[in-house]
């Protein structure tokens, strides 16, 4: 038996359907990122092969060690720098090697920004044990007062052997709302043999890695090819400098000492590479040896963690970095949060051995355990500070303000896409491989146009036979057919405009593909239900009482194989890459849209047409022979028999 017919409210459904497209073009022509004109703010983001985009070349350089990369780690490397570029957004991305030392990123649009994701993103945490002037002034260490912490609103005096290096809005190594507390308390046993005493003033930095007069920071072997450089640049300054600088056992004083400043002068001549190769205490205690210098070094120039680094603050502020004890692979996941002054900070969640190595990283600087710190690298509130290294940069050197037993914020400065930028590569891992940028050259789009012209061609000629076979084989109801598709393809394209705003999905030729796909699926569903629809008739139902039941026994078969094909979109979309993936977004997008018109405006429109008379005339309606040749007024069997009774 029928439903009865005022279950069914067509006019609410058809109200819901209208707000959705209400909104969402409220949202094409109104939300964030919508400019310029009508025509403008109508526009989808498109493809690489239908605007042309960016192509930058990666080339893997070999290691420190002198070993080249392996297939197996340009594979890694390559995974890695496709999730950064994926982090953006779903911009249809193409990262493939090339040879045995390539890596090759395609990006739709023109003079993107592509060369940060080929860093290698090694995250070091250290504590900063000296500072010196890395601006190349000729200044004695004794005269530099203590240098503001990175954040600090406090600018350096004149002549500051280590100018405040600015940074994060707040000067201080904070932890994360809800973590644990944090304060002094008798420092633990480190785990590292930390001398007992402070250093001299004129001593280098105490740790058990940096003898005095060793040019080497650990008692690890040097690598040959290591080595060999040394030398090369040892011969390249002269005996005479090369000794001068051996002999340093801190910052020289170029002013007390003119011919010192003559002898170290070759070594403001080095190029980044020859700098790299120098010991730390070299490069920290030669002050021709600048931040300029430093700053340029091959990428991997101070990834050891066994070895002490130096490194440089904002261009100016040289930093003698004790070994790192917490490293990237100790961080459980980054994000980009805005903290409780609206400044975007990265906030570092640790692995449960990573949260215990930066718990006690940050009692040995809050304590300064052994005197590591001298005076030049302690904060105003005279603690330690702790740098932030990523490759050879500091991206912060706050001071330690407690112990800290929970997750913590890396600041700096940030912009929300600074700090999303340094998470995503936080949260990916470092590349297992050092890239050097070659060429980048922008991408045309002639063959694409060509083939998107032959493509909206074919889709047109499609549609059209599919709308003329339509209204020839079911008249009234091809109108039916009609307007869902346009509906749907409304639907589709406004989606497609905010999709590209708001999360970066871009539109290729693949993304066409999937959506030409989806409609021939909607089209299927047609098929199913306007079959059924006859098949009721034909069982001797009237047409209006015939409509409900044949979507009740429909609806099943059209949702189940909507389901399927949303299935399969989503698996090909988790395990593809490329395009294939846009392929898949496109199909599952358009499918999950079309089931909203089939609810919202395919059924109750049915409904709606079968209360008209023209519906009832098999002339108009489409059904042909299924209606019966008798009075249409006769709205079942038992009905026919009760009245021939």
């Amino acid at each position: 038996m029928a439903p009865p017919q005022g279950q069914m409210r067509p006019g609410r459904q058809l109200a819901v359907l209208g707000f959705i497209f209400v909104v969402l073009y409220l949202l094409v022509f109104f939300s964030g990122g919508a400019s310029g004109g009508w025509k403008d703010r109508l526009e989808p983001r498109l493809g690489l092969d239908l605007v042309g985009g960016t192509r930058l070349t990666l080339e893997a350089t070999n290691s420190i060690g002198g070993k080249p990369p392996t297939s197996e780690n340009l594979e890694e490397a390559r995974q890695i720098i496709e999730s950064r570029v994926n982090a953006y957004g779903v911009a249809e991305a193409e990262v493939v090697t090339e040879g045995n030392r390539n890596i090759v990123i395609s990006l739709p649009g023109q003079n993107r920004e592509l060369t940060d994701v080929g860093r290698a993103a090694e995250l070091r945490f250290r504590k900063v044990l000296k500072a010196a002037d890395g601006s190349g002034a000729a200044t004695a260490p004794t005269a530099a007062p203590t240098p503001a912490p990175s954040g600090s609103a406090s600018p350096a005096p004149s002549g500051s052997a280590s100018p405040a290096p600015s940074g994060s809005a707040s000067p201080k190594v904070t932890s994360s709302p809800g973590a644990g507390g944090q304060g002094g308390g008798a420092p633990a046993p480190s785990a590292s043999a930390t001398p007992s005493a402070p250093a001299s003033p004129s001593a280098p930095a105490a740790s058990p890695s940096a003898p005095a007069a060793s040019p080497s920071a650990s008692a690890a072997p040097v690598p040959q090819s290591i080595q060999e450089q040394r030398n090369a640049v040892e011969k390249k300054v002269g005996p005479a400098a090369w000794a001068a600088a051996s002999a340093l056992q801190a910052p020289a004083d170029l002013t007390a000492d003119p011919s010192l400043a003559e002898k170290l002068k070759p070594f403001g001549a080095l190029s980044p590479q020859e700098i790299a190769v120098l010991t730390p205490q070299m490069q920290f205690n030669v002050p021709t040896i600048t931040c300029a210098q430093l700053d340029k070094r091959p990428a991997a120039s101070i990834t050891d963690e066994k070895q002490q680094a130096v490194a440089c603050e904002d261009g100016a502020a040289k930093y003698l970095l004790d070994v790192a004890k917490v490293l990237g692979t100790d961080v459980d996941d980054a994000n980009a949060v805005l903290d409780e002054a609206s400044a975007w900070v990265v906030s570092l969640n640790f692995t449960g051995g990573g949260q215990d190595k930066w718990t006690e990283l940050t009692r040995e600087a809050f304590n300064n355990t052994g005197g590591a710190c001298d005076q030049t690298a302690l904060g105003q509130d005279g603690k330690c500070r702790v740098a932030v290294v990523l490759d050879n940069e500091i991206v912060s050197s706050p001071e330690i303000q407690g112990v800290l037993t929970g997750d913590s914020q890396i600041t700096g400065n940030f912009t929300s896409t600074e700090a999303n930028k340094l998470a995503g590569q936080l949260r990916y891992g470092a590349l297992p491989v050092t890239f050097e940028a070659q060429e980048q050259q922008n991408v045309t789009a002639t063959l694409g146009d060509s083939h998107l012209r032959a493509g909206l061609l074919a889709a047109g000629i499609g549609m059209l036979l599919v709308i003329v076979y339509s209204f020839f084989y079911y008249r009234l109801l091809g109108s039916v057919i009609f307007l869902s598709l346009v509906l749907s393809a409304a639907l589709v394209f406004g989606a497609l405009v905010v999709l590209g705003r708001q999360i970066g999905f871009t539109l290729t030729l693949a993304g066409i593909a999937g959506m030409i796909v989806s409609l021939g699926v909607a089209a299927d569903s047609f098929v199913i239900y306007f079959e059924r629809l006859k098949d009721e008739i034909r069982e001797g139902r009237s047409p209006r009482s015939a409509v409900p039941r044949a979507w009740i026994r429909a609806r099943r078969t059209i949702i189940s194989a909507n389901a399927i094909t949303l299935m399969s979109a989503v698996v090909l979309y988790v395990v593809s890459v490329g395009t294939v993936k846009g392929f898949a977004f496109a199909l599952g997008l358009a499918t999950v849209l079309d089931l909203i018109v089939v609810f919202l405006f395919r059924h109750p429109i049915m409904t709606m047409f079968a209360r008209t008379r023209a519906f009832l005339s098999p002339r108009v309606s489409g059904l042909g022979r299924a209606l019966p040749a008798r009075s249409t007024e006769q709205d079942s069997p038992r009905t026919s028999r009760v009245k021939e009774a």
